[in-house]
């Protein structure tokens, strides 16, 4: 009898085609892009989401898992809020702009959200919240919308926005590092991938 020598046909592996790596952050006219396109289109839940992921600079897993009562106090969205991250468990805080404070509060009276509940409630059967497999396909439709590379971008872009821009600006790692609540400056340095950035800045300042 002669052996079926035939190979199982394995899955295709999810990242097949796909650019992996550190997704790169936006940029002010991106975020601009981004905002009109989701203000436009009237989608507030995507707007309050989108602003709230650029404030908090949380990572998606404590971003959904964010309820009412995390970011308002009497009714009203506060200014700064404090969240435990699930990762390392360490308390991280972070502010909440204006153009947040007011998308949020249209997302959470047009929902009809109370203090308990979700900011962003899932609309699957089962799922109390926007899962992040969600998110993904949420970041990536504003990305695509705006014009964007999808591969060259993710959820994790909108973490490492506003810490780039803010590093950018005034080149102040210790705050960059408590905003994103790392353990270390070295861990923040990684993050931002700023070592040759730079050093080639430096370099090219200097004309021998």
């Amino acid at each position: 009898m002669f052996q079926n020598t035939k190979r199982p046909v394995l899955p295709t592996p999810w990242n097949k085609g796909r650019l992996i790596g550190q997704k790169s952050p936006l940029s002010m006219q991106d975020i601009w892009a981004i905002r009109t396109k989701l203000r436009d289109d009237g989608r507030d839940r995507d707007l309050a989401l989108f602003n709230l992921a650029l404030d908090s600079k949380l990572r998606a897993c404590d971003l959904l898992k964010l309820r009412v009562s995390d970011v308002t106090s009497s009714n009203t969205v506060n200014h700064r809020a404090t969240v435990l991250q699930q990762k390392t468990g360490r308390p991280v805080r972070f502010e909440i702009t204006r153009k947040t404070r007011r998308s949020l509060t249209d997302w959470i009276k047009r929902a009809e959200l109370g203090s308990k509940d979700y900011l962003f409630p899932s609309r699957i059967r089962g799922s109390l919240h926007l899962s992040t497999r969600q998110y993904s396909r949420i970041v990536t439709s504003w990305v695509i919308g705006a014009g964007l590379d999808a591969d060259a971008y993710g959820t994790h872009s909108l973490r490492r926005t506003k810490a780039t821009l803010l590093y950018r600006k005034t080149k102040n790692l210790r705050a960059v590092q408590l905003l994103l609540g790392h353990s270390s400056l070295d861990s923040t340095v990684r993050y931002l991938g700023i070592e040759i950035d730079d050093a080639l800045e430096m370099s090219e300042q200097i004309d021998v």
